[in-house]
């Protein structure tokens, strides 16, 4: 298939995460593919509690049905993957969500994975989405950066404390790979590699990796 076409669905309403999604898409723009990066506007303002997570799915919803007939696949850009099961009910193309594709890009490189999260309040809803998903033992540990999203546009006080958590993953908990869990730190993905001295996955690239293979395979 050419030209195929890749919409990624931002499910808050910050305009800032859906750029940071267009600069993490960037690496793939030399396939035959058309990206739309979009904002879900009438989502919440950041997703970190399960309240937060299931209000965005009725609006992202919408949006899918909307852009379905302009799209070959779709990628839920959030890494609790809200709606997921039911977004791909919606529509006939792949439905792809980065925490899903980014755990098992991870399993796929080592054994025990360390998750970093935004904030302290999601790693409830990431644990009992592993465990929905039959893969947390591979997760010897999450821990938080213990920062609000809109936070993340300040990049060397983001970088800063995920280094310090990878490294406590690392060293603490034995994680031998590293998850950033959250779409928008793509740009912090090769420092905070070197830094950790490990294998680091970015959700929303590891989406569109797979992505890649659903609509040319």
């Amino acid at each position: 298939m050419s030209n195929a076409r890749i919409t990624l669905v931002n499910p808050n309403s910050l305009t800032g995460v859906t750029e940071a999604i267009e600069r993490a898409v960037a690496p793939f723009k030399g396939l035959p593919l058309t990206f739309r990066c979009l904002t879900s506007t009438g989502g919440p303002a950041g997703i970190q509690t399960q309240a937060e997570a299931d209000a965005c799915i009725a609006p992202m919803a919408r949006l899918f049905l909307q852009e379905a007939a302009a799209t070959d696949a779709f990628i839920v850009a959030c890494f609790s993957d809200p709606g997921l099961h039911g977004l791909r009910d919606l529509v006939r193309v792949p439905v792809l969500g980065i925490g899903e594709c980014s755990v098992l890009t991870a399993m796929s490189m080592a054994t025990r994975i360390g998750v970093i999260a935004i904030a302290r309040a999601s790693i409830p809803r990431h644990l009992r989405y592993f465990r929905s998903m039959g893969v947390a033992d591979r997760i010897c540990a999450e821990l938080s950066l213990d920062m609000k999203v809109s936070e993340l546009a300040d990049a060397e006080k983001a970088l800063a404390r995920m280094v310090a958590v990878g490294k406590t993953l690392r060293d603490e908990q034995g994680a031998e790979v590293l998850v950033m869990g959250c779409a928008g730190m793509a740009d912090l993905r090769g420092r905070l590699e070197d830094a950790c001295q490990l294998p680091v996955v970015e959700p929303t690239q590891a989406a569109v990796g797979m992505a890649v293979g659903r609509v040319f395979g």
